[in-house]
């Protein structure tokens, strides 16, 4: 970009609090423009996080949203544009977070309730790159041009009347090359000067149209300006607010800053002191437009403005709600998938064909990997995924999942409901504990607590440790699942540090009961720490969302659906009857005193 040149066709920016219309317009106006790529890259809404769908063209698309202005700028580097749509209580603290921010390069504040500034309505460069609301709507823009570069820089306090000025330019001259509206606060975030001072430096900027107000001394930083030989491109100025001296006493307008303080703050006296200073001055509002054309036209006679090839810009297609009544219409999706497509010739897995995944050799770890996890894991991995699927696919007719199975496949039941009334006994005290056993010996692990700290604390809290203690096993009959998953991750892992942390609580807890052994939820909690950590293919905040969500619990599932499918059949086939529970097996009693 030319030096001075704030936006261009690849300008993306960040959205504070979420605005569907005006985020919207952004990606109509680029789809306008024939953008390749949207101009808003995420969304920032505090305490939210996930996607937000919008159009682009025909095309809807997915919008990452972020609950944090870091977290935002971390995952969009390349960003530097900060829009801020937060009320007037959010605005200060949003804004501070985003000039911290390196990435960030330009912050327009459009904050609801702020009177005493900065604030704005925005800026757009004409083909290329818009803010918010700016310039309207669509119809607006293809009347004044904006679709395409011209060749005027325009800045303006007021954004209202910047719509204004928009069509005026378009009409007698070739169409702007960028607009900005710094607004009409007292204290706003860029003066007059620095943008004039920017359209100076930019080569295809070839005049400029400076629209000022009564109130403050903004003004004279440009008369300075012009008077020090800094601008030279010809300026159109007119400050408004002449009609102020028509009123008795001072007049508050519409902006916090359009208050006359003085002769010097007055619309008359910046317009005499702009006009000494060089600057094509109107004798009237009215007269405005025609200074912009001969000024325009005078440029085009020296040979310094070529003509600009016109184009018909694309039609925006009509949202539902609007186009119901024209017949026009596009319908937004109801869901979002990122892990599978089946559009296309063949069904893809994560952005990977069937052929290649059939081609290749991939296994249901693999497979796993795509769907679960979005990324094709190294071979270990997979492999390491296969075994815990192997090791935990059954346990015997005797578990509570198994037994729930076998007496609904027994009362006649189909496929699914069997299965499924086995599944529902998975929880904290079967087969759930997985998830429990990572985020704990993570957590403990992570702050540095000592065995005896985490059980102890525990302890404390009235919570048994997830991954500790078995119905069966022992300290001298262990777990040979446990084993062999232990000696597969010690052969080929890069690392076995929460593996390690978790056999170290074991041998203390051992020290108070001899069942308390670290049983195959706590082995597989830990050791998939291990995988996800030791792989370097996730990010710390990616672990902690596949524990929080229940990843590893869905790897039990998985597994023991093999078994208990088995189950199901089994009893089929072996045309077993209506089961009933043996009555001598049951304690009928009284109702006991507590």
């Amino acid at each position: 970009m030319a030096t001075g040149q704030l936006f261009s066709r690849t300008t993306q920016a960040l959205f504070y609090n979420y605005k569907q219309l005006p985020i919207q317009r952004m990606l109509d106006f680029d789809f306008l423009c024939g953008r390749e790529l949207p101009s808003v890259a995420g969304i920032i809404n505090p305490g939210a996080e996930g996607f937000q769908k919008l159009f682009f063209g025909q095309e809807e698309i997915a919008i990452p949203v972020h609950s944090t202005v870091e977290a935002a700028c971390a995952a969009h580097p390349t960003a530097d544009v900060f829009i801020n749509f937060a009320s007037f209580r959010s605005a200060a603290a949003s804004s501070m977070a985003a000039l911290k921010q390196p990435t960030i390069r330009v912050v327009a504040i459009i904050a609801e309730g702020v009177v005493i500034g900065p604030a704005t309505v925005g800026g757009i460069q004409a083909g290329a790159f818009k803010i918010g609301d700016t310039a309207g709507t669509i119809d607006n823009i293809v009347a004044c041009k904006l679709y395409r570069p011209g060749s005027v820089g325009f800045v303006s306090k007021s954004g209202g009347m910047s719509n204004e000025l928009y069509n005026t330019i378009a009409r007698v001259t070739d169409g702007i090359y960028e607009g900005i509206a710094i607004g009409g606060d007292v204290f706003p975030g860029s003066t007059l000067s620095d943008h004039v001072l920017r359209f100076n430096n930019i080569p295809q900027v070839k005049m400029i149209v400076v629209l000022g107000e009564l109130g403050g001394r903004d003004e004279y930083s440009l008369v300075e300006a012009l008077k020090q030989g800094k601008v030279n491109k010809p300026v159109v100025a007119w400050v408004s607010g002449t009609c102020a001296r028509l009123f008795k006493s001072e007049v508050q307008f519409g902006h916090a800053g359009a208050k006359s303080g003085g002769e010097m703050e007055s619309a008359q006296a910046k317009n005499q002191a702009l006009k000494d200073a060089g600057a094509v001055v109107p004798t009237s509002y009215e007269a405005f437009e025609t200074s912009i054309k001969e000024t325009f036209e005078k440029l085009v006679e020296e040979g310094k403005i070529s003509s600009v090839k016109e184009f018909m810009p694309p039609q925006i297609p009509e949202d539902l709600n609007i186009a119901i009544k024209s017949g026009k219409v596009r319908a937004p999706t109801h869901i979002i998938s990122t892990i599978s497509d089946d559009r296309g010739e063949e069904p893809c897995y994560a952005g990977v064909p069937m052929s290649s995944i059939v081609e290749q050799g991939y296994g249901v770890g693999d497979v796993i990997s795509l769907l679960w996890f979005k990324r094709s894991l190294p071979r270990y991995c997979t492999h390491f995924i296969e075994i815990c699927i192997m090791l935990c696919a059954d346990h015997g007719p005797c578990v509570s999942g198994a037994h729930n199975t076998i007496v609904t496949a027994r009362a006649g039941k189909d496929l699914v409901s069997s299965l499924v009334s086995g599944l529902l006994t998975i929880g904290p005290r079967f087969g759930g504990a997985i998830d429990d056993a990572a985020r704990y010996f993570k957590d403990a692990y992570d702050r540095g607590l000592t065995p005896y700290e985490f059980v102890e604390s525990m302890k404390k809290k009235g919570i048994r440790v997830p991954g500790i203690g078995h119905r069966i096993k022992r300290g001298d009959n262990r777990d040979k699942r446990v084993e062999l998953l232990q000696q597969f991750a010690h052969t080929h892992f890069p690392s076995v540090k929460y593996m390690e942390y978790a056999v170290q609580v074991e041998t203390y807890t051992l020290s108070k009961a001899n069942n308390l052994v670290l049983n195959v939820d706590g082995a597989i909690g830990s050791l998939f720490l291990d995988l996800l950590a030791g792989s370097g293919m996730f990010t710390k905040q990616e672990i902690d969302e596949i524990v929080g969500i229940g990843y590893l619990n869905g790897l039990f599932v998985l597994a023991r659906s093999i078994g208990l499918i088995g189950h199901t059949f089994d009893q089929k086939r072996l045309k077993q009857p209506l089961y009933r529970h043996p009555w001598e097996d049951v304690l009928y009693t009284k109702s006991l005193t507590i």
